[in-house]
């Protein structure tokens, strides 16, 4: 077996490689560089490539900071999320060219412990459903998923081992099931949002996307600020299979794979038994709409008031469109909705560890069209913590992922979880 390229390497391989001495911070950043040369024109990850920084970065590292957690690691980071030293835009024209006075907290966070920023990574507009350009790197032809489109591909591609995103609905968990990549949401909170640009304060939240469980685990303690804790140990988990759930909306085949990979999981040891989403959960769609368009039509006053005709046809007959028919007192019965079904969460998981479900319809469509967002509309109203792993492959070849999902704040669990089922979860 060929021995993987130093591109290739996860943060946490590149960490221990620099800790023993065995590469520097500048071989590794010089080889994500070369990939990005090799890739970019056709994947378009990327608004922004700081290249000289990066090695400046890595330099700067190899001097005097080889034992940090994420020593090496390089980082894409969305392009709603600030950064002192490079521009961010939004994914708007209104904003082309801004440049941040200062980094966003998860982004210092990840520099304090290491992490060498190579750029900013293409956001659909204001982090909606209006795509950039960025192509799915298995097949330009099709997307990446929306909205943390070039943080996805670009993990996909091996230009870099990590990436930050957001996630409002499914901007994670959606582009990272068709690249073919690790996504991981945590509860809401966890990481803290000082500097992202905010769509729906209710469910915004940071997105993780990496090649290992491990790089996750590790990526969410140093966004938290907590020292940095072992790796996941695999835990054969009490699953919880949403068998049916969203079947109609799914493409031809996908409902039997998850089914074929929840059997799979039982013979290699889990405990499976099918959990019902019954109505309260499933009318929590209608209530992410309510909450996250009225919520949106505020936050972008601005560029609505200042800049109408710079803002996309999709956007403004879309979210702002249902913003604008959305009243305030439809808005608090929808905040009441999400605050009753989250009591009932417990239901859900009686006796499970986590849940499984679909990640998407399937494998990433043809065109630039961000895909289906309802097959985490619910979880997100809910806040439960979910990871997307690549653990299915559909029709044409293509990755379709599955989603585990957690009660609030046992990421731990969700994450020991993923790691056993990553390793038992291909059959």
């Amino acid at each position: 077996m060929t021995a993987p390229r130093l591109n290739e390497l996860t943060a946490t391989e590149v960490a221990h490689r620099l800790a023993r001495g065995e590469t520097t911070a500048r071989a590794v950043i010089e080889a994500c560089l070369e990939q990005v040369a090799r890739r970019e024109a056709e994947v378009m990850a990327f608004t922004h490539l700081a290249a000289e920084g990066a090695r400046a970065a890595a330099d700067a590292l190899d001097r005097h900071g080889a034992t940090l957690p994420m020593a090496g690691a390089g980082l894409g980071v969305k392009d709603i999320i600030d950064t002192a030293d490079m521009p961010t835009g939004y994914g708007s024209p209104i904003h082309e060219g801004h440049q941040p006075a200062a980094d966003a907290a998860c982004v210092a966070l990840a520099r304090r412990s290491g992490a060498i920023v190579l750029g900013k990574t293409v956001t659909t507009e204001f982090a909606n459903i209006h795509p950039g350009p960025t192509r799915n790197p298995h097949d330009p032809t099709r997307t990446p998923g929306g909205s943390s489109s070039g943080s996805a591909a670009a993990v996909a591609a091996m230009m870099l081992p990590l990436a930050l995103g957001t996630q409002t609905t499914s901007s994670t968990i959606r582009p990272a099931s068709f690249c073919g990549v690790l996504g991981f949401v945590p509860s809401l909170g966890e990481i803290p949002l000082s500097g992202v640009r905010t769509a729906a304060q209710s469910f915004d939240r940071i997105g993780i996307f990496a090649r290992s469980v491990a790089d996750i685990a590790l990526a969410f303690d140093v966004l938290r600020g907590l020292p940095v804790a072992a790796a996941p140990q695999p835990l054969a988990p009490r699953i919880g299979y949403c068998r049916g759930h969203l079947a109609e909306r799914m493409d031809a085949g996908t409902a039997e794979r998850l089914d074929r990979l929840a059997l799979h999981l039982s013979q290699a040891g889990a405990d499976v038994s099918d959990v019902t989403v019954g109505t309260t959960f499933l009318q929590l769609s209608q209530t992410h709409q309510a909450i996250s368009s009225f919520e949106f039509l505020r936050n972008f006053t601005y560029e609505i008031e200042h800049h109408w005709a710079r803002i996309s046809a999709t956007l403004r007959e879309g979210r702002i469109a249902h913003g604008r028919a959305c009243s305030h007192s439809e808005y608090r019965a929808a905040l009441q909705q999400a605050m009753q079904a989250r009591a009932e969460i417990a239901s859900l998981f009686a006796g499970r560890d986590v849940l499984l479900a679909a990640a998407a319809a399937g494998e990433a469509p043809q065109g630039s069209a961000t895909g289906d967002f309802q097959f985490c509309a619910v979880w997100t109203v809910l806040g439960l913590p979910a990871l997307s792993l690549p653990l299915m492959t559909g029709p044409n070849g293509l990755p379709i992922g599955a989603q585990l999902l957690a009660k609030p704040g046992d990421e731990a669990r969700l994450l020991a979880a993923a790691e056993w089922v990553m390793r038992n979860g291909i059959g």
